[in-house]
């Protein structure tokens, strides 16, 4: 009996339209070879046109997508939702869109007085030039201050300045809106497209340092697998061996569709890599709802 097929795929990519190095047409040819890469931009999906619309190198299929920073639920600290298969023209997406835009903007404006309560002075037309798009984001923030030598690089920038936990004495971190679970994932299937979660190991804070708590994830998306979450990005790049396997045992247990994404932002996170190396058996399931 022949070993089963392996492919590359990447169902979680970021391009210069969000937070992102890469144009959207860069990560056409850049995902050359691969069965399927899907483009999610934090917010927005500014960059699909031109990712949908760049010249096909090879037979990767393209999926349009979004990344979204929802409620993550009691006792949890941060959910991002992926919508695969999104139609980037919907009207009602869009006005959602906006919505979390102006709350990312409210932040914006806390994160630029606390700097200057620092005695950092951050015009917010020169932090402006560092987007490319509308979403102005941390790691904008943190090339901004790379750049005018308030840190070392955007690593040394965001554990200084920009995380929940940065030191009190420098933290300008601001929580911003997140959007309701049930809206969030309402809006996505009415824009046609899947509900998955992203890196689930990030669910929980301490996580990051005690590894995750299984039995409180498998509860936890059991209940969310009732009220609209299809599926679990149960395979991540930054996931140890033991967190792949413990997530993709619960999401099949649960009936979940199975995700695999790298969360490739190019130079801004120079470690991670685009694509994701799985079996045709893995992620079939989820190939076949995007094309119904």
């Amino acid at each position: 009996m022949s070993p089963e097929r392996r492919v590359k795929v990447d169902f979680h990519v970021h391009s210069t339209a969000s937070d992102g190095t890469c144009a959207p047409s860069e990560l056409v040819t850049k995902s050359a070879g691969f069965v399927a890469v899907a483009l999610t931009d934090h917010d927005n999906c500014d960059g699909i046109a031109e990712f949908l619309g760049a010249p096909a190198v090879g037979d990767c299929r393209r999926v349009a997508g979004i990344e979204l920073s929802i409620e993550p639920g009691e006792g949890f600290d941060m959910f991002h939702l992926l919508g695969l298969g999104i139609d980037p023209t919907d009207v009602a997406l869009r006005d959602f869109l906006r919505r979390i835009l102006d709350g990312r903007n409210a932040r914006n404006e806390k994160i630029l007085a606390n700097f200057t309560n620092l005695g950092i002075e951050i015009a917010a037309e020169d932090i402006a030039t560092y987007a490319h798009g509308e979403v102005l984001a941390r790691p904008h923030f943190a090339n901004w201050l790379v750049a005018h030598g308030h840190a070392a690089d955007v690593l040394d920038a965001f554990r200084r300045y920009l995380l929940p936990d940065s030191p009190a004495a420098t933290r300008c971190y601001e929580e911003r809106w997140h959007p309701p679970q049930e809206e969030a994932f309402r809006r996505i299937h009415e824009a046609g497209g899947i509900c998955v979660m992203a890196h689930p190991k990030y669910w929980q804070r301490a996580w990051r340092t005690t590894g995750p708590d299984f039995a409180a994830a498998e509860r936890e998306l059991a209940a969310l697998r009732e009220r609209g979450l299809d599926g679990v990005e149960a395979l991540y790049e930054a996931n140890t061996p033991e967190e792949n396997v413990g997530f993709v045992r619960i999401a099949a247990r649960l009936g979940y569709l199975l995700s695999a994404g790298s969360d490739f932002h190019g130079r801004n996170k120079p470690q991670i890599h685009l694509g994701m190396t799985v079996t045709d058996s893995f992620i079939a399931p989820l190939l076949e709802r995007l094309v119904t």
